[in-house]
């Protein structure tokens, strides 16, 4: 059996990322107030379909006293043997015959159960005449009879359907949501996994869950799976192209950006996935400059920009054309544009001119290029080497935040450093998780950045009967709870 089968949510408590649907249906149940059709709608993999399995467990086992029946119904429910249980693909079944077969088998009760429940999956593939003639019955349904639709695309169900129905909307999963679940995921399989290569997968996975853990599918057959197995699968990172991408825009140098925008074609990155981080980065500095009570008009400009091609992506027969035409469009933009500006950080910023009105002040020349100032920055930075991270072992602790995190940080042992990684090794899995965790390993990894002038990240392992190293005494776990609670 397949990871997604085998880890498919059979419960309410085990859907994640959804937890507005999830509350509402549960509340539902609770008070008795369960509709006879509802509508899930959203991208592919975000649980629409095991959540209308769940909601019809719930609807067949409902007021059957006999626990043993109930489990057995619950048991067929899951497998999919359960007669009452009619589970439709539209896309297969459009026709106005299926449905009129379908309303006619309708009106037999239901053979096991209280109700039978008809699950229609794609439902906006069915024809007009199939949505017409389903009309009538899903305005006055059988008493027993329940209808789950669920759709990808929504526009495609008409209004007179949609309105029949308790409606659903389906977010988009975060990837911090994803990376949990493919680490619950891989300790239960017993997968070793790299961190940045789960994160990888996560991100890939554009908001899908089934995507995701079909990709970790694939590749548990090796004996360990790091970040350049999943990189030689699904192509090089986004975020590998951005830097490239602002470097060139910084530079204006079009030339280069033809160059990048072919390396993206040919490493099959998506171009749609490439202009949405840049909008996410043009959105964070637009955030900034409001702060800073600057004029966002430019960055404005930009989103518009780029807003343009991602509709142009997406139905473009060639969508790195679209990206390419958008980033030489922004090149040959005057100067009060935003400019990329390749920094020493984790990520990219970009930086608006200072005089966006063309005064005399503009043309002085600067006092050193920015690409200048950042690469003197890099030769100044202190070497990242494990004696340098012992030198600031402390002022690394004192800018890891919360408490609790920076009590496992100190658990750990630097076990090495490989192209600005650093490999932390811990004793207990509990400190390790604590912090791998997605949003403390972004605030140590800003700590190494800031001290070291470069990107850094951090890689956490476990390493069983661990020795003491130069790090330090152990932590004193009075103090460390002392430290954790006392900041409360």
């Amino acid at each position: 059996m397949t990871l997604y089968l085998k880890y498919r949510p059979q419960s309410f408590a085990d859907v994640v990322g959804q937890d507005h649907v999830v509350t509402t249906l549960e509340q539902a149940i609770q008070c008795d107030r369960i509709s006879h059709a509802y509508l899930l709608c959203g991208t592919r993999g975000t649980g629409k379909t095991s959540v209308a399995r769940i909601l019809a467990k719930i609807i067949l086992t409902k007021g059957i006293a006999d626990e043993a029946l109930k489990q057995q119904l619950a048991k067929a429910v899951e497998t999919g043997s359960l007669v009452d249980l009619v589970e439709i693909d539209a896309a297969s079944h459009t026709g106005v015959d299926d449905v009129r077969d379908l309303i006619e088998k309708m009106q037999f009760t239901p053979a096991m159960s209280g109700a039978k429940v008809y699950i229609i999956d794609e439902v906006h593939m069915l024809s007009k005449s199939a949505f017409n003639a389903l009309l009538k019955t899903l305005e006055e349904p059988p008493e027993y009879v329940y209808f789950i639709f669920a759709t990808t695309e929504l526009h495609k169900v008409p209004d007179t359907i949609q309105s029949r129905c308790q409606r659903f909307l389906f977010r988009r999963v975060r990837d911090d949501d994803i990376l949990r679940r493919l680490q619950y995921i891989a300790d239960q399989e017993h997968i070793k996994i790299d961190r940045e290569a789960l994160r990888t997968i996560a991100r890939h996975a554009l908001g899908s869950f089934r995507d995701g853990i079909a990709l970790l599918d694939q590749l548990r057959s090796l004996e360990k799976i790091t970040l350049a197995d999943v990189t030689e699968r699904i192509g090089k990172s986004s975020l590998t192209f951005m830097e490239e991408i602002v470097r060139a825009m910084t530079e204006r140098n079009m030339t280069e950006i033809t160059n990048v925008v072919r390396r993206i074609e040919e490493s099959n990155v998506s171009a749609d996935l490439i202009a949405t981080d840049l909008l996410s980065l043009i959105r964070t500095h637009m955030h900034q400059a409001i702060e800073r009570q600057e004029d966002p008009a430019p960055y404005l400009r930009m989103t518009e920009t780029i807003l343009g091609a991602l509709k142009n992506i997406r139905i473009s027969p060639v969508p790195a054309l679209a990206l390419e035409a958008a980033l030489l469009s922004l090149c040959t933009e005057p100067t009060q544009t935003p400019k990329l500006q390749q920094r020493s950080s984790p990520l990219p910023k970009l930086v608006v001119p200072q005089d966006p009105g063309g005064t005399a002040e503009e043309e002085k020349p600067a006092s050193s290029p920015p690409v200048e100032q950042a690469k003197t920055a890099l030769v100044e930075a202190e070497e990242l080497t494990v004696d340098s991270i012992l030198r600031h072992w402390d002022d690394i602790l004192q800018g890891v935040h919360p408490p609790s995190v920076r009590m496992s940080l100190k658990t750990s042992t630097v076990s090495g450093i490989d192209d600005n990684t650093v490999r932390l090794t811990f004793s207990s899995a509990f400190n390790r998780d604590k912090v791998a965790e997605t949003k403390a390993s972004r605030t140590i990894e800003e700590v190494l950045a800031s001290i070291y002038k470069r990107p850094a990240r951090i890689k956490c392992v476990l390493e069983k009967d661990m020795k003491m190293t130069n790090l330090g005494p152990a932590t004193d776990l009075v103090e460390a709870a002392a430290e954790v609670f006392g900041s409360l």
